[in-house]
């Protein structure tokens, strides 16, 4: 027995080398202990670009587009553009907030006027399960700033020692003759209504400072309670032991060759079942997008540690400036089952094949040389209501499907209801003119069918052959 322990032991040990050696040469392989991680950024400029993207990592590397990389949330208020997303959870995990940078660069604004009079607003969603969001509204923070110009990157963490949120965000504003980006904090329980802004980070001198991100840290590791990173002209850590206390200068990471003329919009997240961090910083001076640098102390810059190019996947689309949230196991399950990659496609008329359905205004007709493309683009979910179904979500306004009202169609956010999902549910059989194209029956009207008339969709019965031609379409990509 004592042998044959003896062996298992030294097999063991062996073992353990091993495992040892594979994760020394692969460090960026961190095993996920549990569920995996949800990313929230944009992708570029213009009107599509920035909007709000959902990315999916098992292993907090290695990244997937959801939703087939297309938007989840548009911007219907404000500039209807929004970037440097950040998304938070409430303490109970009953409750989520995307709040964002209401600009939209390329598309009614240039960086000058961003700079010098842009919105002071912020732009806000909920839910309550990460997957169905509420209209966006904007949040005034910078309107009670004397000279305030804007309102950028906006984060929030929850302070327990307030009992409510710390909301803090970039603003350009002249402060003892002084103009030039500060961070400003406020208090808020519901991301509606805030406390009077406050000065929080002033950098001497004519240095700005535009984005900060906070991480709190586990006891034990380090010797602060909470590391922010802030992009300062450098990549600048400080550690502190209260949110709104004293903070300490620890450093930056020009040491590892990454300078605030390289980088931007520090993003950190936590490696589940580890004392192991990666800070993602976006390349924005190489128009790169993200790229993860790994820590085992988010307080010493010396233990930083770039990683080659190989070690990591951002996936189809460019990261932009956003926020990482450590998923429950219910949360990546309603996050993946309501953003899995479904093509996006259109509906080619049967008997005007150059026409397309697509929305205009909200309102659903077929036309023929759409632009934008997207506007006639939707995916195919499966059905709101019953089974073997389906529902036409848009691509540009996700969220919003294809429904009848009075027999006519239009455009329309979900609101949740039994009724709205009926009336935005179809069941696809074979064309009614053609069986290898296809029709679509009313779910809650069998007795209609997606029709077109005077070039406008209808829900209508069929009973003549021009209906028949005007009830088909093909379903292509």
């Amino acid at each position: 027995m004592t042998a044959l322990r003896a062996r298992l032991s030294a097999m063991l040990i062996a073992v353990c080398l091993l495992f040892t050696g594979l994760a020394a040469a692969a460090p960026q392989q961190a095993a996920a202990a549990g569920p995996g991680y949800l990313m929230v950024h944009f992708i570029g400029e213009g009107s599509t670009g920035q909007q709000m993207y959902l990315s999916h990592s098992t292993d907090g590397v290695h990244w997937n587009d959801l939703n087939g990389g297309g938007m989840v949330l548009r911007s219907t208020v404000g500039t209807q553009g929004v970037r440097d997303p950040a998304l938070v959870r409430s303490p109970d995990g009953s409750r989520y907030w995307i709040i964002a940078t209401d600009l939209c660069i390329g598309c009614g604004q240039n960086w000058d006027q961003a700079v010098n009079n842009a919105s002071r607003n912020l732009v806000v969603w909920e839910s309550t399960d990460l997957a169905t969001w509420s209209q966006p509204w904007l949040l005034n923070v910078a309107g009670a700033i004397p000279d305030g110009r804007n309102a950028w990157a906006p984060e929030a963490i929850w302070d327990p020692a307030s009992n409510s949120y710390v909301l803090y965000w970039a603003t350009n504003a002249t402060l003892d003759g002084v103009l030039k980006h500060r961070i400003y904090a406020a208090r808020t329980s519901d991301f509606r209504t805030i406390t009077t802004p406050q000065v929080y980070i002033d950098r001497p001198g004519t240095q700005g400072i535009i984005d900060t991100q906070i991480i709190e840290v586990p006891s034990g590791v380090g010797k602060f309670r909470y590391v922010r990173a802030s992009g300062d002209g450098q990549i600048t850590l400080e550690g502190g032991n209260s949110i709104l206390g004293t903070w300490t200068d620890l450093g930056n990471l020009s040491g590892i060759g990454l300078t605030g003329s390289q980088v931007e919009g520090p993003m950190w997240m936590k490696f589940n079942g580890t004392d192991k961090w990666a800070l993602y910083l976006d390349q924005y001076a190489s128009s790169g997008g993200y790229m993860p640098v790994l820590t085992t102390d988010p307080s010493n810059p010396a233990v930083y540690q770039r990683q080659a190019s190989s070690a990591y996947d951002m996936g189809g689309t460019k990261k932009r400036h956003g926020w990482i949230l450590n998923l429950t196991a219910a949360e990546e399950s309603r996050v993946l089952a309501r953003w899995p990659s479904t093509p996006a496609q259109r509906l080619q008329s049967f008997n005007f094949q150059d026409r397309y359905v697509r929305h205009t205004n909200f309102d659903v007709r077929i036309d023929p040389n759409v632009s934008p493309v997207d506007d006639s683009r939707f995916r195919l979910r499966p059905g709101l209501a019953g089974t073997g179904t389906v529902s036409f979500e848009s691509v540009n306004f996700p969220g919003y499907f294809l429904r009848h009202s009075d027999y006519d169609f239009q455009l329309v956010r979900n609101d949740g209801s039994s009724q709205f999902a009926q009336d935005a549910t179809f069941r696809q059989v074979a064309g009614l003119a053609d069986p290898t194209w296809s029709s679509f029956q009313s779910y809650n009207h069998p007795d209609r069918y997606i029709r077109h008339y005077a070039y406008e969709l209808k829900l209508d019965p069929i009973t003549t052959a021009t209906g028949r031609g005007d009830a088909t379409f093909r379903v292509t990509s």
